[in-house]
């Protein structure tokens, strides 16, 4: 912390005021009422909270407030979760809020985030328990209420992409009391049937309390436990459910389950007409090059009758040439044999004398110079170590002085009165005593 008498910017003092609101309060919930609501260009939101006595300036980052699906207005009731903290800039307190419902909500929303982050931790989310849902299903059930508008849209978008696909309808209520048990029910029972490749939970869009019973333990469970992948599609694009985070993959909306879950004859008829084209295309080819092939082969063949008369051919030109390259080999021997007769019957002893008489003059001449050298640096290396001699240099009348310590003494004010000393000159020493040290005239 800074010290009290210490002098404070202005953006200092802003910057420690802000860590300390944050450090101090923690992300909460405030409710009150909207003012003064401002949507910026950027897609920020800036408003205010206020009650009988009291408002709070507040923001809503454009990453935030994205995902709400409706949009806030002047003397709406609403509860914030927020974290208190202060714009340096100018220096006004103001909360940055993080997520925003209407007030009313508030105790399904948090019983909503206590279950999702207790299934997080036990591990209802991971994507290592999810399972790859089939490209072509032989068989897809639905888990939905039969009176449903979301069945219908289903059954529909069925049709138009796969209509030979088989479709095992499996009742459930999707709103109500009693809800929860009978899509946990239905659930259970297509898991133990094993009947369908893939299975479609699904209901149309509603509030909260709507979709409430997809919003349970007992659902989530059902959905962990089911082996059989499971497509979820529960409400509005915007709608989030514990069901969407445990299924095995979620879609916007009932008819994007429904797409999701079958394949497109139309697409796959086009795929299929290209890949007839391009096989047509390929054999055409093979079938082209298989026949050149066939031709060249055909021009490749001989007789045997005219196959042997040209191996026999081929056999004598290469037993000509054998013939021919003996000779020349045995041609270069009888030369080579030749040559070295004449030179052992003739050796040149003079020549090599004269090469060796030549060498040994020369290794005489240099190593007379080498010597001459290291006689010259033996005799410069003397007359340095007789420069360097310290007897040398007594002897030209110079002594030298030792105290009882055997240390030599080259300033008179290391040596005291009546200190005994040595003295050593050229030829000899002596004893002395320091009578004075004053400068000897």
């Amino acid at each position: 912390m800074t010290r009290m008498n210490a002098i404070m910017s202005v953006s200092e003092l802003n910057r420690s005021v802000r860590q300390w609101i944050e450090q101090g309060f923690p992300l909460m919930w405030v409710a009150g009422e909207i003012s003064n609501f401002t949507r910026a260009s950027s897609g920020h939101w800036y408003f205010s909270l206020k009650d009988e006595s009291a408002q709070v300036r507040c923001v809503m980052f454009r990453q935030k407030n994205q995902f709400l699906d409706w949009m806030p207005v002047d003397g709406m009731q609403v509860e914030a979760r927020a974290l208190a903290t202060l714009y340096e800039a100018r220096g006004d307190f103001q909360l940055g809020v993080e997520a925003l419902r209407k007030s009313g909500q508030g105790a399904a929303f948090e019983a909503f985030v206590r279950l999702k982050e207790k299934l997080s931790k036990e591990g209802f989310f991971d994507s290592q328990r999810k399972q790859k849902i089939p490209l072509f299903p032989k068989k897809i059930g639905i888990v939905t209420s039969p009176r449903a508008a979301a069945l219908h849209d289903i059954l529909k978008t069925l049709k138009r992409r796969m209509p030979s696909i088989p479709v095992v309808i499996y009742p459930a209520a999707v709103q109500g009391e009693g809800a929860a048990e009978q899509i946990a029910a239905a659930l259970g029972k297509a898991a133990w049937h094993r009947a369908c490749d893939v299975l479609i939970l699904a209901r149309g869009g509603g509030s909260m309390e709507d979709i409430s019973a997809f919003n349970t333990e007992i659902v989530a469970c059902a959905m962990a436990s089911c082996r059989i992948p499971i497509l979820c599609g529960v409400g509005h694009e915007t709608d989030f459910t514990i069901a969407d985070f445990v299924a095995d993959l979620r879609a916007p909306t009932p008819t994007g389950a429904a797409e999701l879950a079958s394949p497109d004859r139309e697409e796959l008829g086009r795929r299929l007409s290209i890949a007839h084209a391009r096989l047509g295309r390929m054999m055409q080819h093979m079938l082209g090059s298989s026949m050149q092939h066939v031709d060249h082969l055909g021009r490749r063949i001989v007789h045997p009758r005219e196959k042997m008369g040209n191996q026999l051919s081929q056999l004598r030109h290469l037993s000509a040439r054998l013939d021919a390259a003996w000779s020349r080999r045995l041609e270069q021997h009888l030369w080579q044999f030749r040559h070295l007769e004449q030179r052992l019957s003739k050796p040149d002893f003079s020549s090599r004398a004269k090469r060796v008489e030549e060498s040994g003059t020369r290794l005489g001449a240099s190593i007379s110079g080498r010597l001459r050298e290291t006689r010259a640096a033996l005799l410069k290396c003397a007359a340095h170590l007789e420069h360097l001699n310290p007897g040398s240099v007594l002897a030209r009348g110079y002594s030298m002085v030792q105290n009882s310590k055997g240390e030599i003494v080259s300033e008179a004010s290391r040596l005291s009165v009546g200190e005994a000393v040595c003295i050593t000159f050229g030829q000899g020493s002596a004893q002395a005593e320091i009578l004075s040290r004053d400068q000897c005239s």
